[in-house]
């Protein structure tokens, strides 16, 4: 059947054969730093500079503050290209968040624990709740990174299929918790350090004492899940599975039960993450628990959450590794280690890549006057509040249509946006939850996406002449409502003043 394409379709092949054209996110980040290290001498050359109110690190004071560019091609910035590229690359708050994170995630998803949840969780769903429960276990998945691409939504296809239902609903269904749902979830996830962590980079541009925890969104991303769950079910019953019609193809599936030994390993995992929750919150809820200091846990959020969140995967994925037969011994827990660190050699590379530019972007000022001037601009002619905050959302989904990868991205527009809300009283947690709003929101209609392509192919599977087109016009009543949904409840957090993660305000003053 050979569809007439229309405007947005038309739109999204130049959007693809533009996306094509760019390239890889290292050498991309190797030429902004170039880029950024000319603009540096120019800068200088002309003499630009800035004036603001702040506080002064010397004097500890509030007060004018005039800055001018520093140049990376003079003496001293040659120096600094050669002397900090390995600090920049250690240092770079993102790389050791991350990589701790994953380790307990790999063992998880190595011994099979993630996938036999995924699957135990959809085969005990009533019939009428599959919808619901299928967009929520993919809003979930996040938590194990990629899984929910090559596990769940597969697997939404072929349970749509044995009970009856059109299996390309189910496989939308799946596609839209996974990807557009990306950055919701009630717990959290690798991409909540990640984000947080190019964040802090960004906001010590403006403010070097400054950190951006991974439970910065923690609150609004909770009630994102649910959200999103609530529209994701709403679009395919109503939308989506009605347009797509009665199943005609002669694709049949049945879902296996799950063994008793899966039974038993999903048991003790359980068990042991109940144990493991409850001497955790012996160590942090009483006043006078261990993780608190002086009464609080602010350290403890900023610094020890990160192995808790590992282990928090670590602990049952032995449990269920070890009754199911995929860790015998030590050996095996250490190989999975190994291979989740390993399967992250790209996300490095690019972190060294990355951290150069933000640190010259630093170093040169010129963030800190894009920042300033960029504010003025905008306060100038009186955008300002949330309108600036919904153009903002849809300028990343826009850009997210082009470039896939969600950190590359952040890497790139953090640097710029953060210190520039912030002088507009923005603060830094709330412009990287409008980022991650636009972010998730377009993920399932970019032919950019990494895992596009394999969608495509496994649809085919079910409905020969589907192709490219099939899978974007699905998707994009998910996109669309996604989008003004996520802002309208954005919007009601932000005029109700409500706190989108701990101890997180929308405000910042300078």
């Amino acid at each position: 059947m050979e569809q007439k394409k229309g405007f947005f379709n038309k739109f999204l092949d130049g959007v693809e054969k533009v996306g094509n054209k760019l390239p890889h996110p290292i050498t991309l980040f190797f030429i902004l730093s170039v880029l950024v290290i000319v603009i540096s001498e120019i800068c200088v050359r002309t003499g630009v500079e800035v004036t603001y109110t702040g506080m002064n690190m010397k004097t500890k004071k509030i007060e004018d503050i005039t800055l001018q560019a520093k140049s990376l091609l003079d003496a001293n910035g040659i120096r600094y290209i050669f002397n900090s590229m390995t600090k920049n690359f250690t240092g770079f708050a993102p790389l050791g968040t991350v990589l701790v994170a994953m380790i307990g995630v790999g063992v998880a998803e190595g011994t099979g624990l993630i996938n036999a949840s995924l699957r135990k969780l959809v085969l005990s769903t009533p019939p009428r709740l599959l919808t619901a429960v299928l967009v929520f276990a993919g809003v979930m998945s996040n938590i194990a990174s990629d899984a929910g691409y090559v596990v769940l939504i597969p697997l939404g296809a072929i349970i749509f299929a044995s009970v009856g239902r059109h299996p390309l609903a189910g496989l939308a269904a799946a596609f839209s918790g996974v990807s557009g749902g990306f950055s919701a979830n009630l717990l959290l996830g690798t991409i909540d350090p990640l984000l947080g962590g190019i964040s802090t980079e960004a906001a010590r541009i403006f403010a070097p004492n400054y950190t951006v925890l991974p439970t910065a969104n923690w609150y609004f991303m909770m009630v994102s899940t649910f959200l999103i769950t609530i529209l994701g079910t709403v679009v395919t019953e109503k939308i989506v599975e009605p347009r797509l019609g009665e199943y005609k193809g002669d694709h049949k599936e049945e879902l296996t039960e799950m063994g008793e030994l899966e039974q038993r390993g999903l048991r003790n995992a359980g068990i042991s993450l109940v144990i493991f929750l409850v001497i955790m919150g012996f160590l942090t809820i009483p006043e006078n628990a261990i993780f608190r200091e002086n009464g609080n846990l602010n350290n403890f959020m900023g610094n020890g959450l990160l192995p808790i969140i590992m282990l928090f995967f670590m602990i049952p994925g032995y449990a269920y590794g070890k009754t199911v037969g995929t860790i015998k011994t030590d050996k095996d827990v250490a190989k999975l280690m190994g291979k989740a660190l390993a399967s992250m050699g790209g996300y490095m590379a690019l972190a060294f890549v990355a951290a150069q530019f933000i640190a010259y972007f630093s170093y040169t000022s010129l963030g800190t006057i894009v920042a300033v001037k960029g504010a003025d601009f905008l306060q100038s002619i009186g955008f300002t509040g949330f309108p600036l905050v919904v153009a903002f959302i849809c300028v990343a989904a826009f850009i997210n249509l082009f470039m896939g990868s969600a950190s590359a991205k952040w890497a790139i527009m953090a640097p710029v946006f953060i210190p520039m809300f912030m002088r507009l009283g923005f603060s830094p947690e709330l412009t990287q939850a409008m980022y991650r709003i636009g972010d998730s929101s377009t993920n399932i209609i970019s032919p950019l996406m990494s895992y596009f392509a394999f969608i495509v192919a496994y649809m085919q599977g079910f409905d020969k002449e589907s192709g490219m087109g099939t899978l974007i016009s699905t998707m994009l009543p998910y996109s669309i409502t996604f989008l003004i949904g996520w802002t309208i409840l954005l919007m009601i957090f932000f005029f109700l003043g409500l706190p989108i993660g701990p101890g997180v305000v929308m405000h910042y003053v300078m």
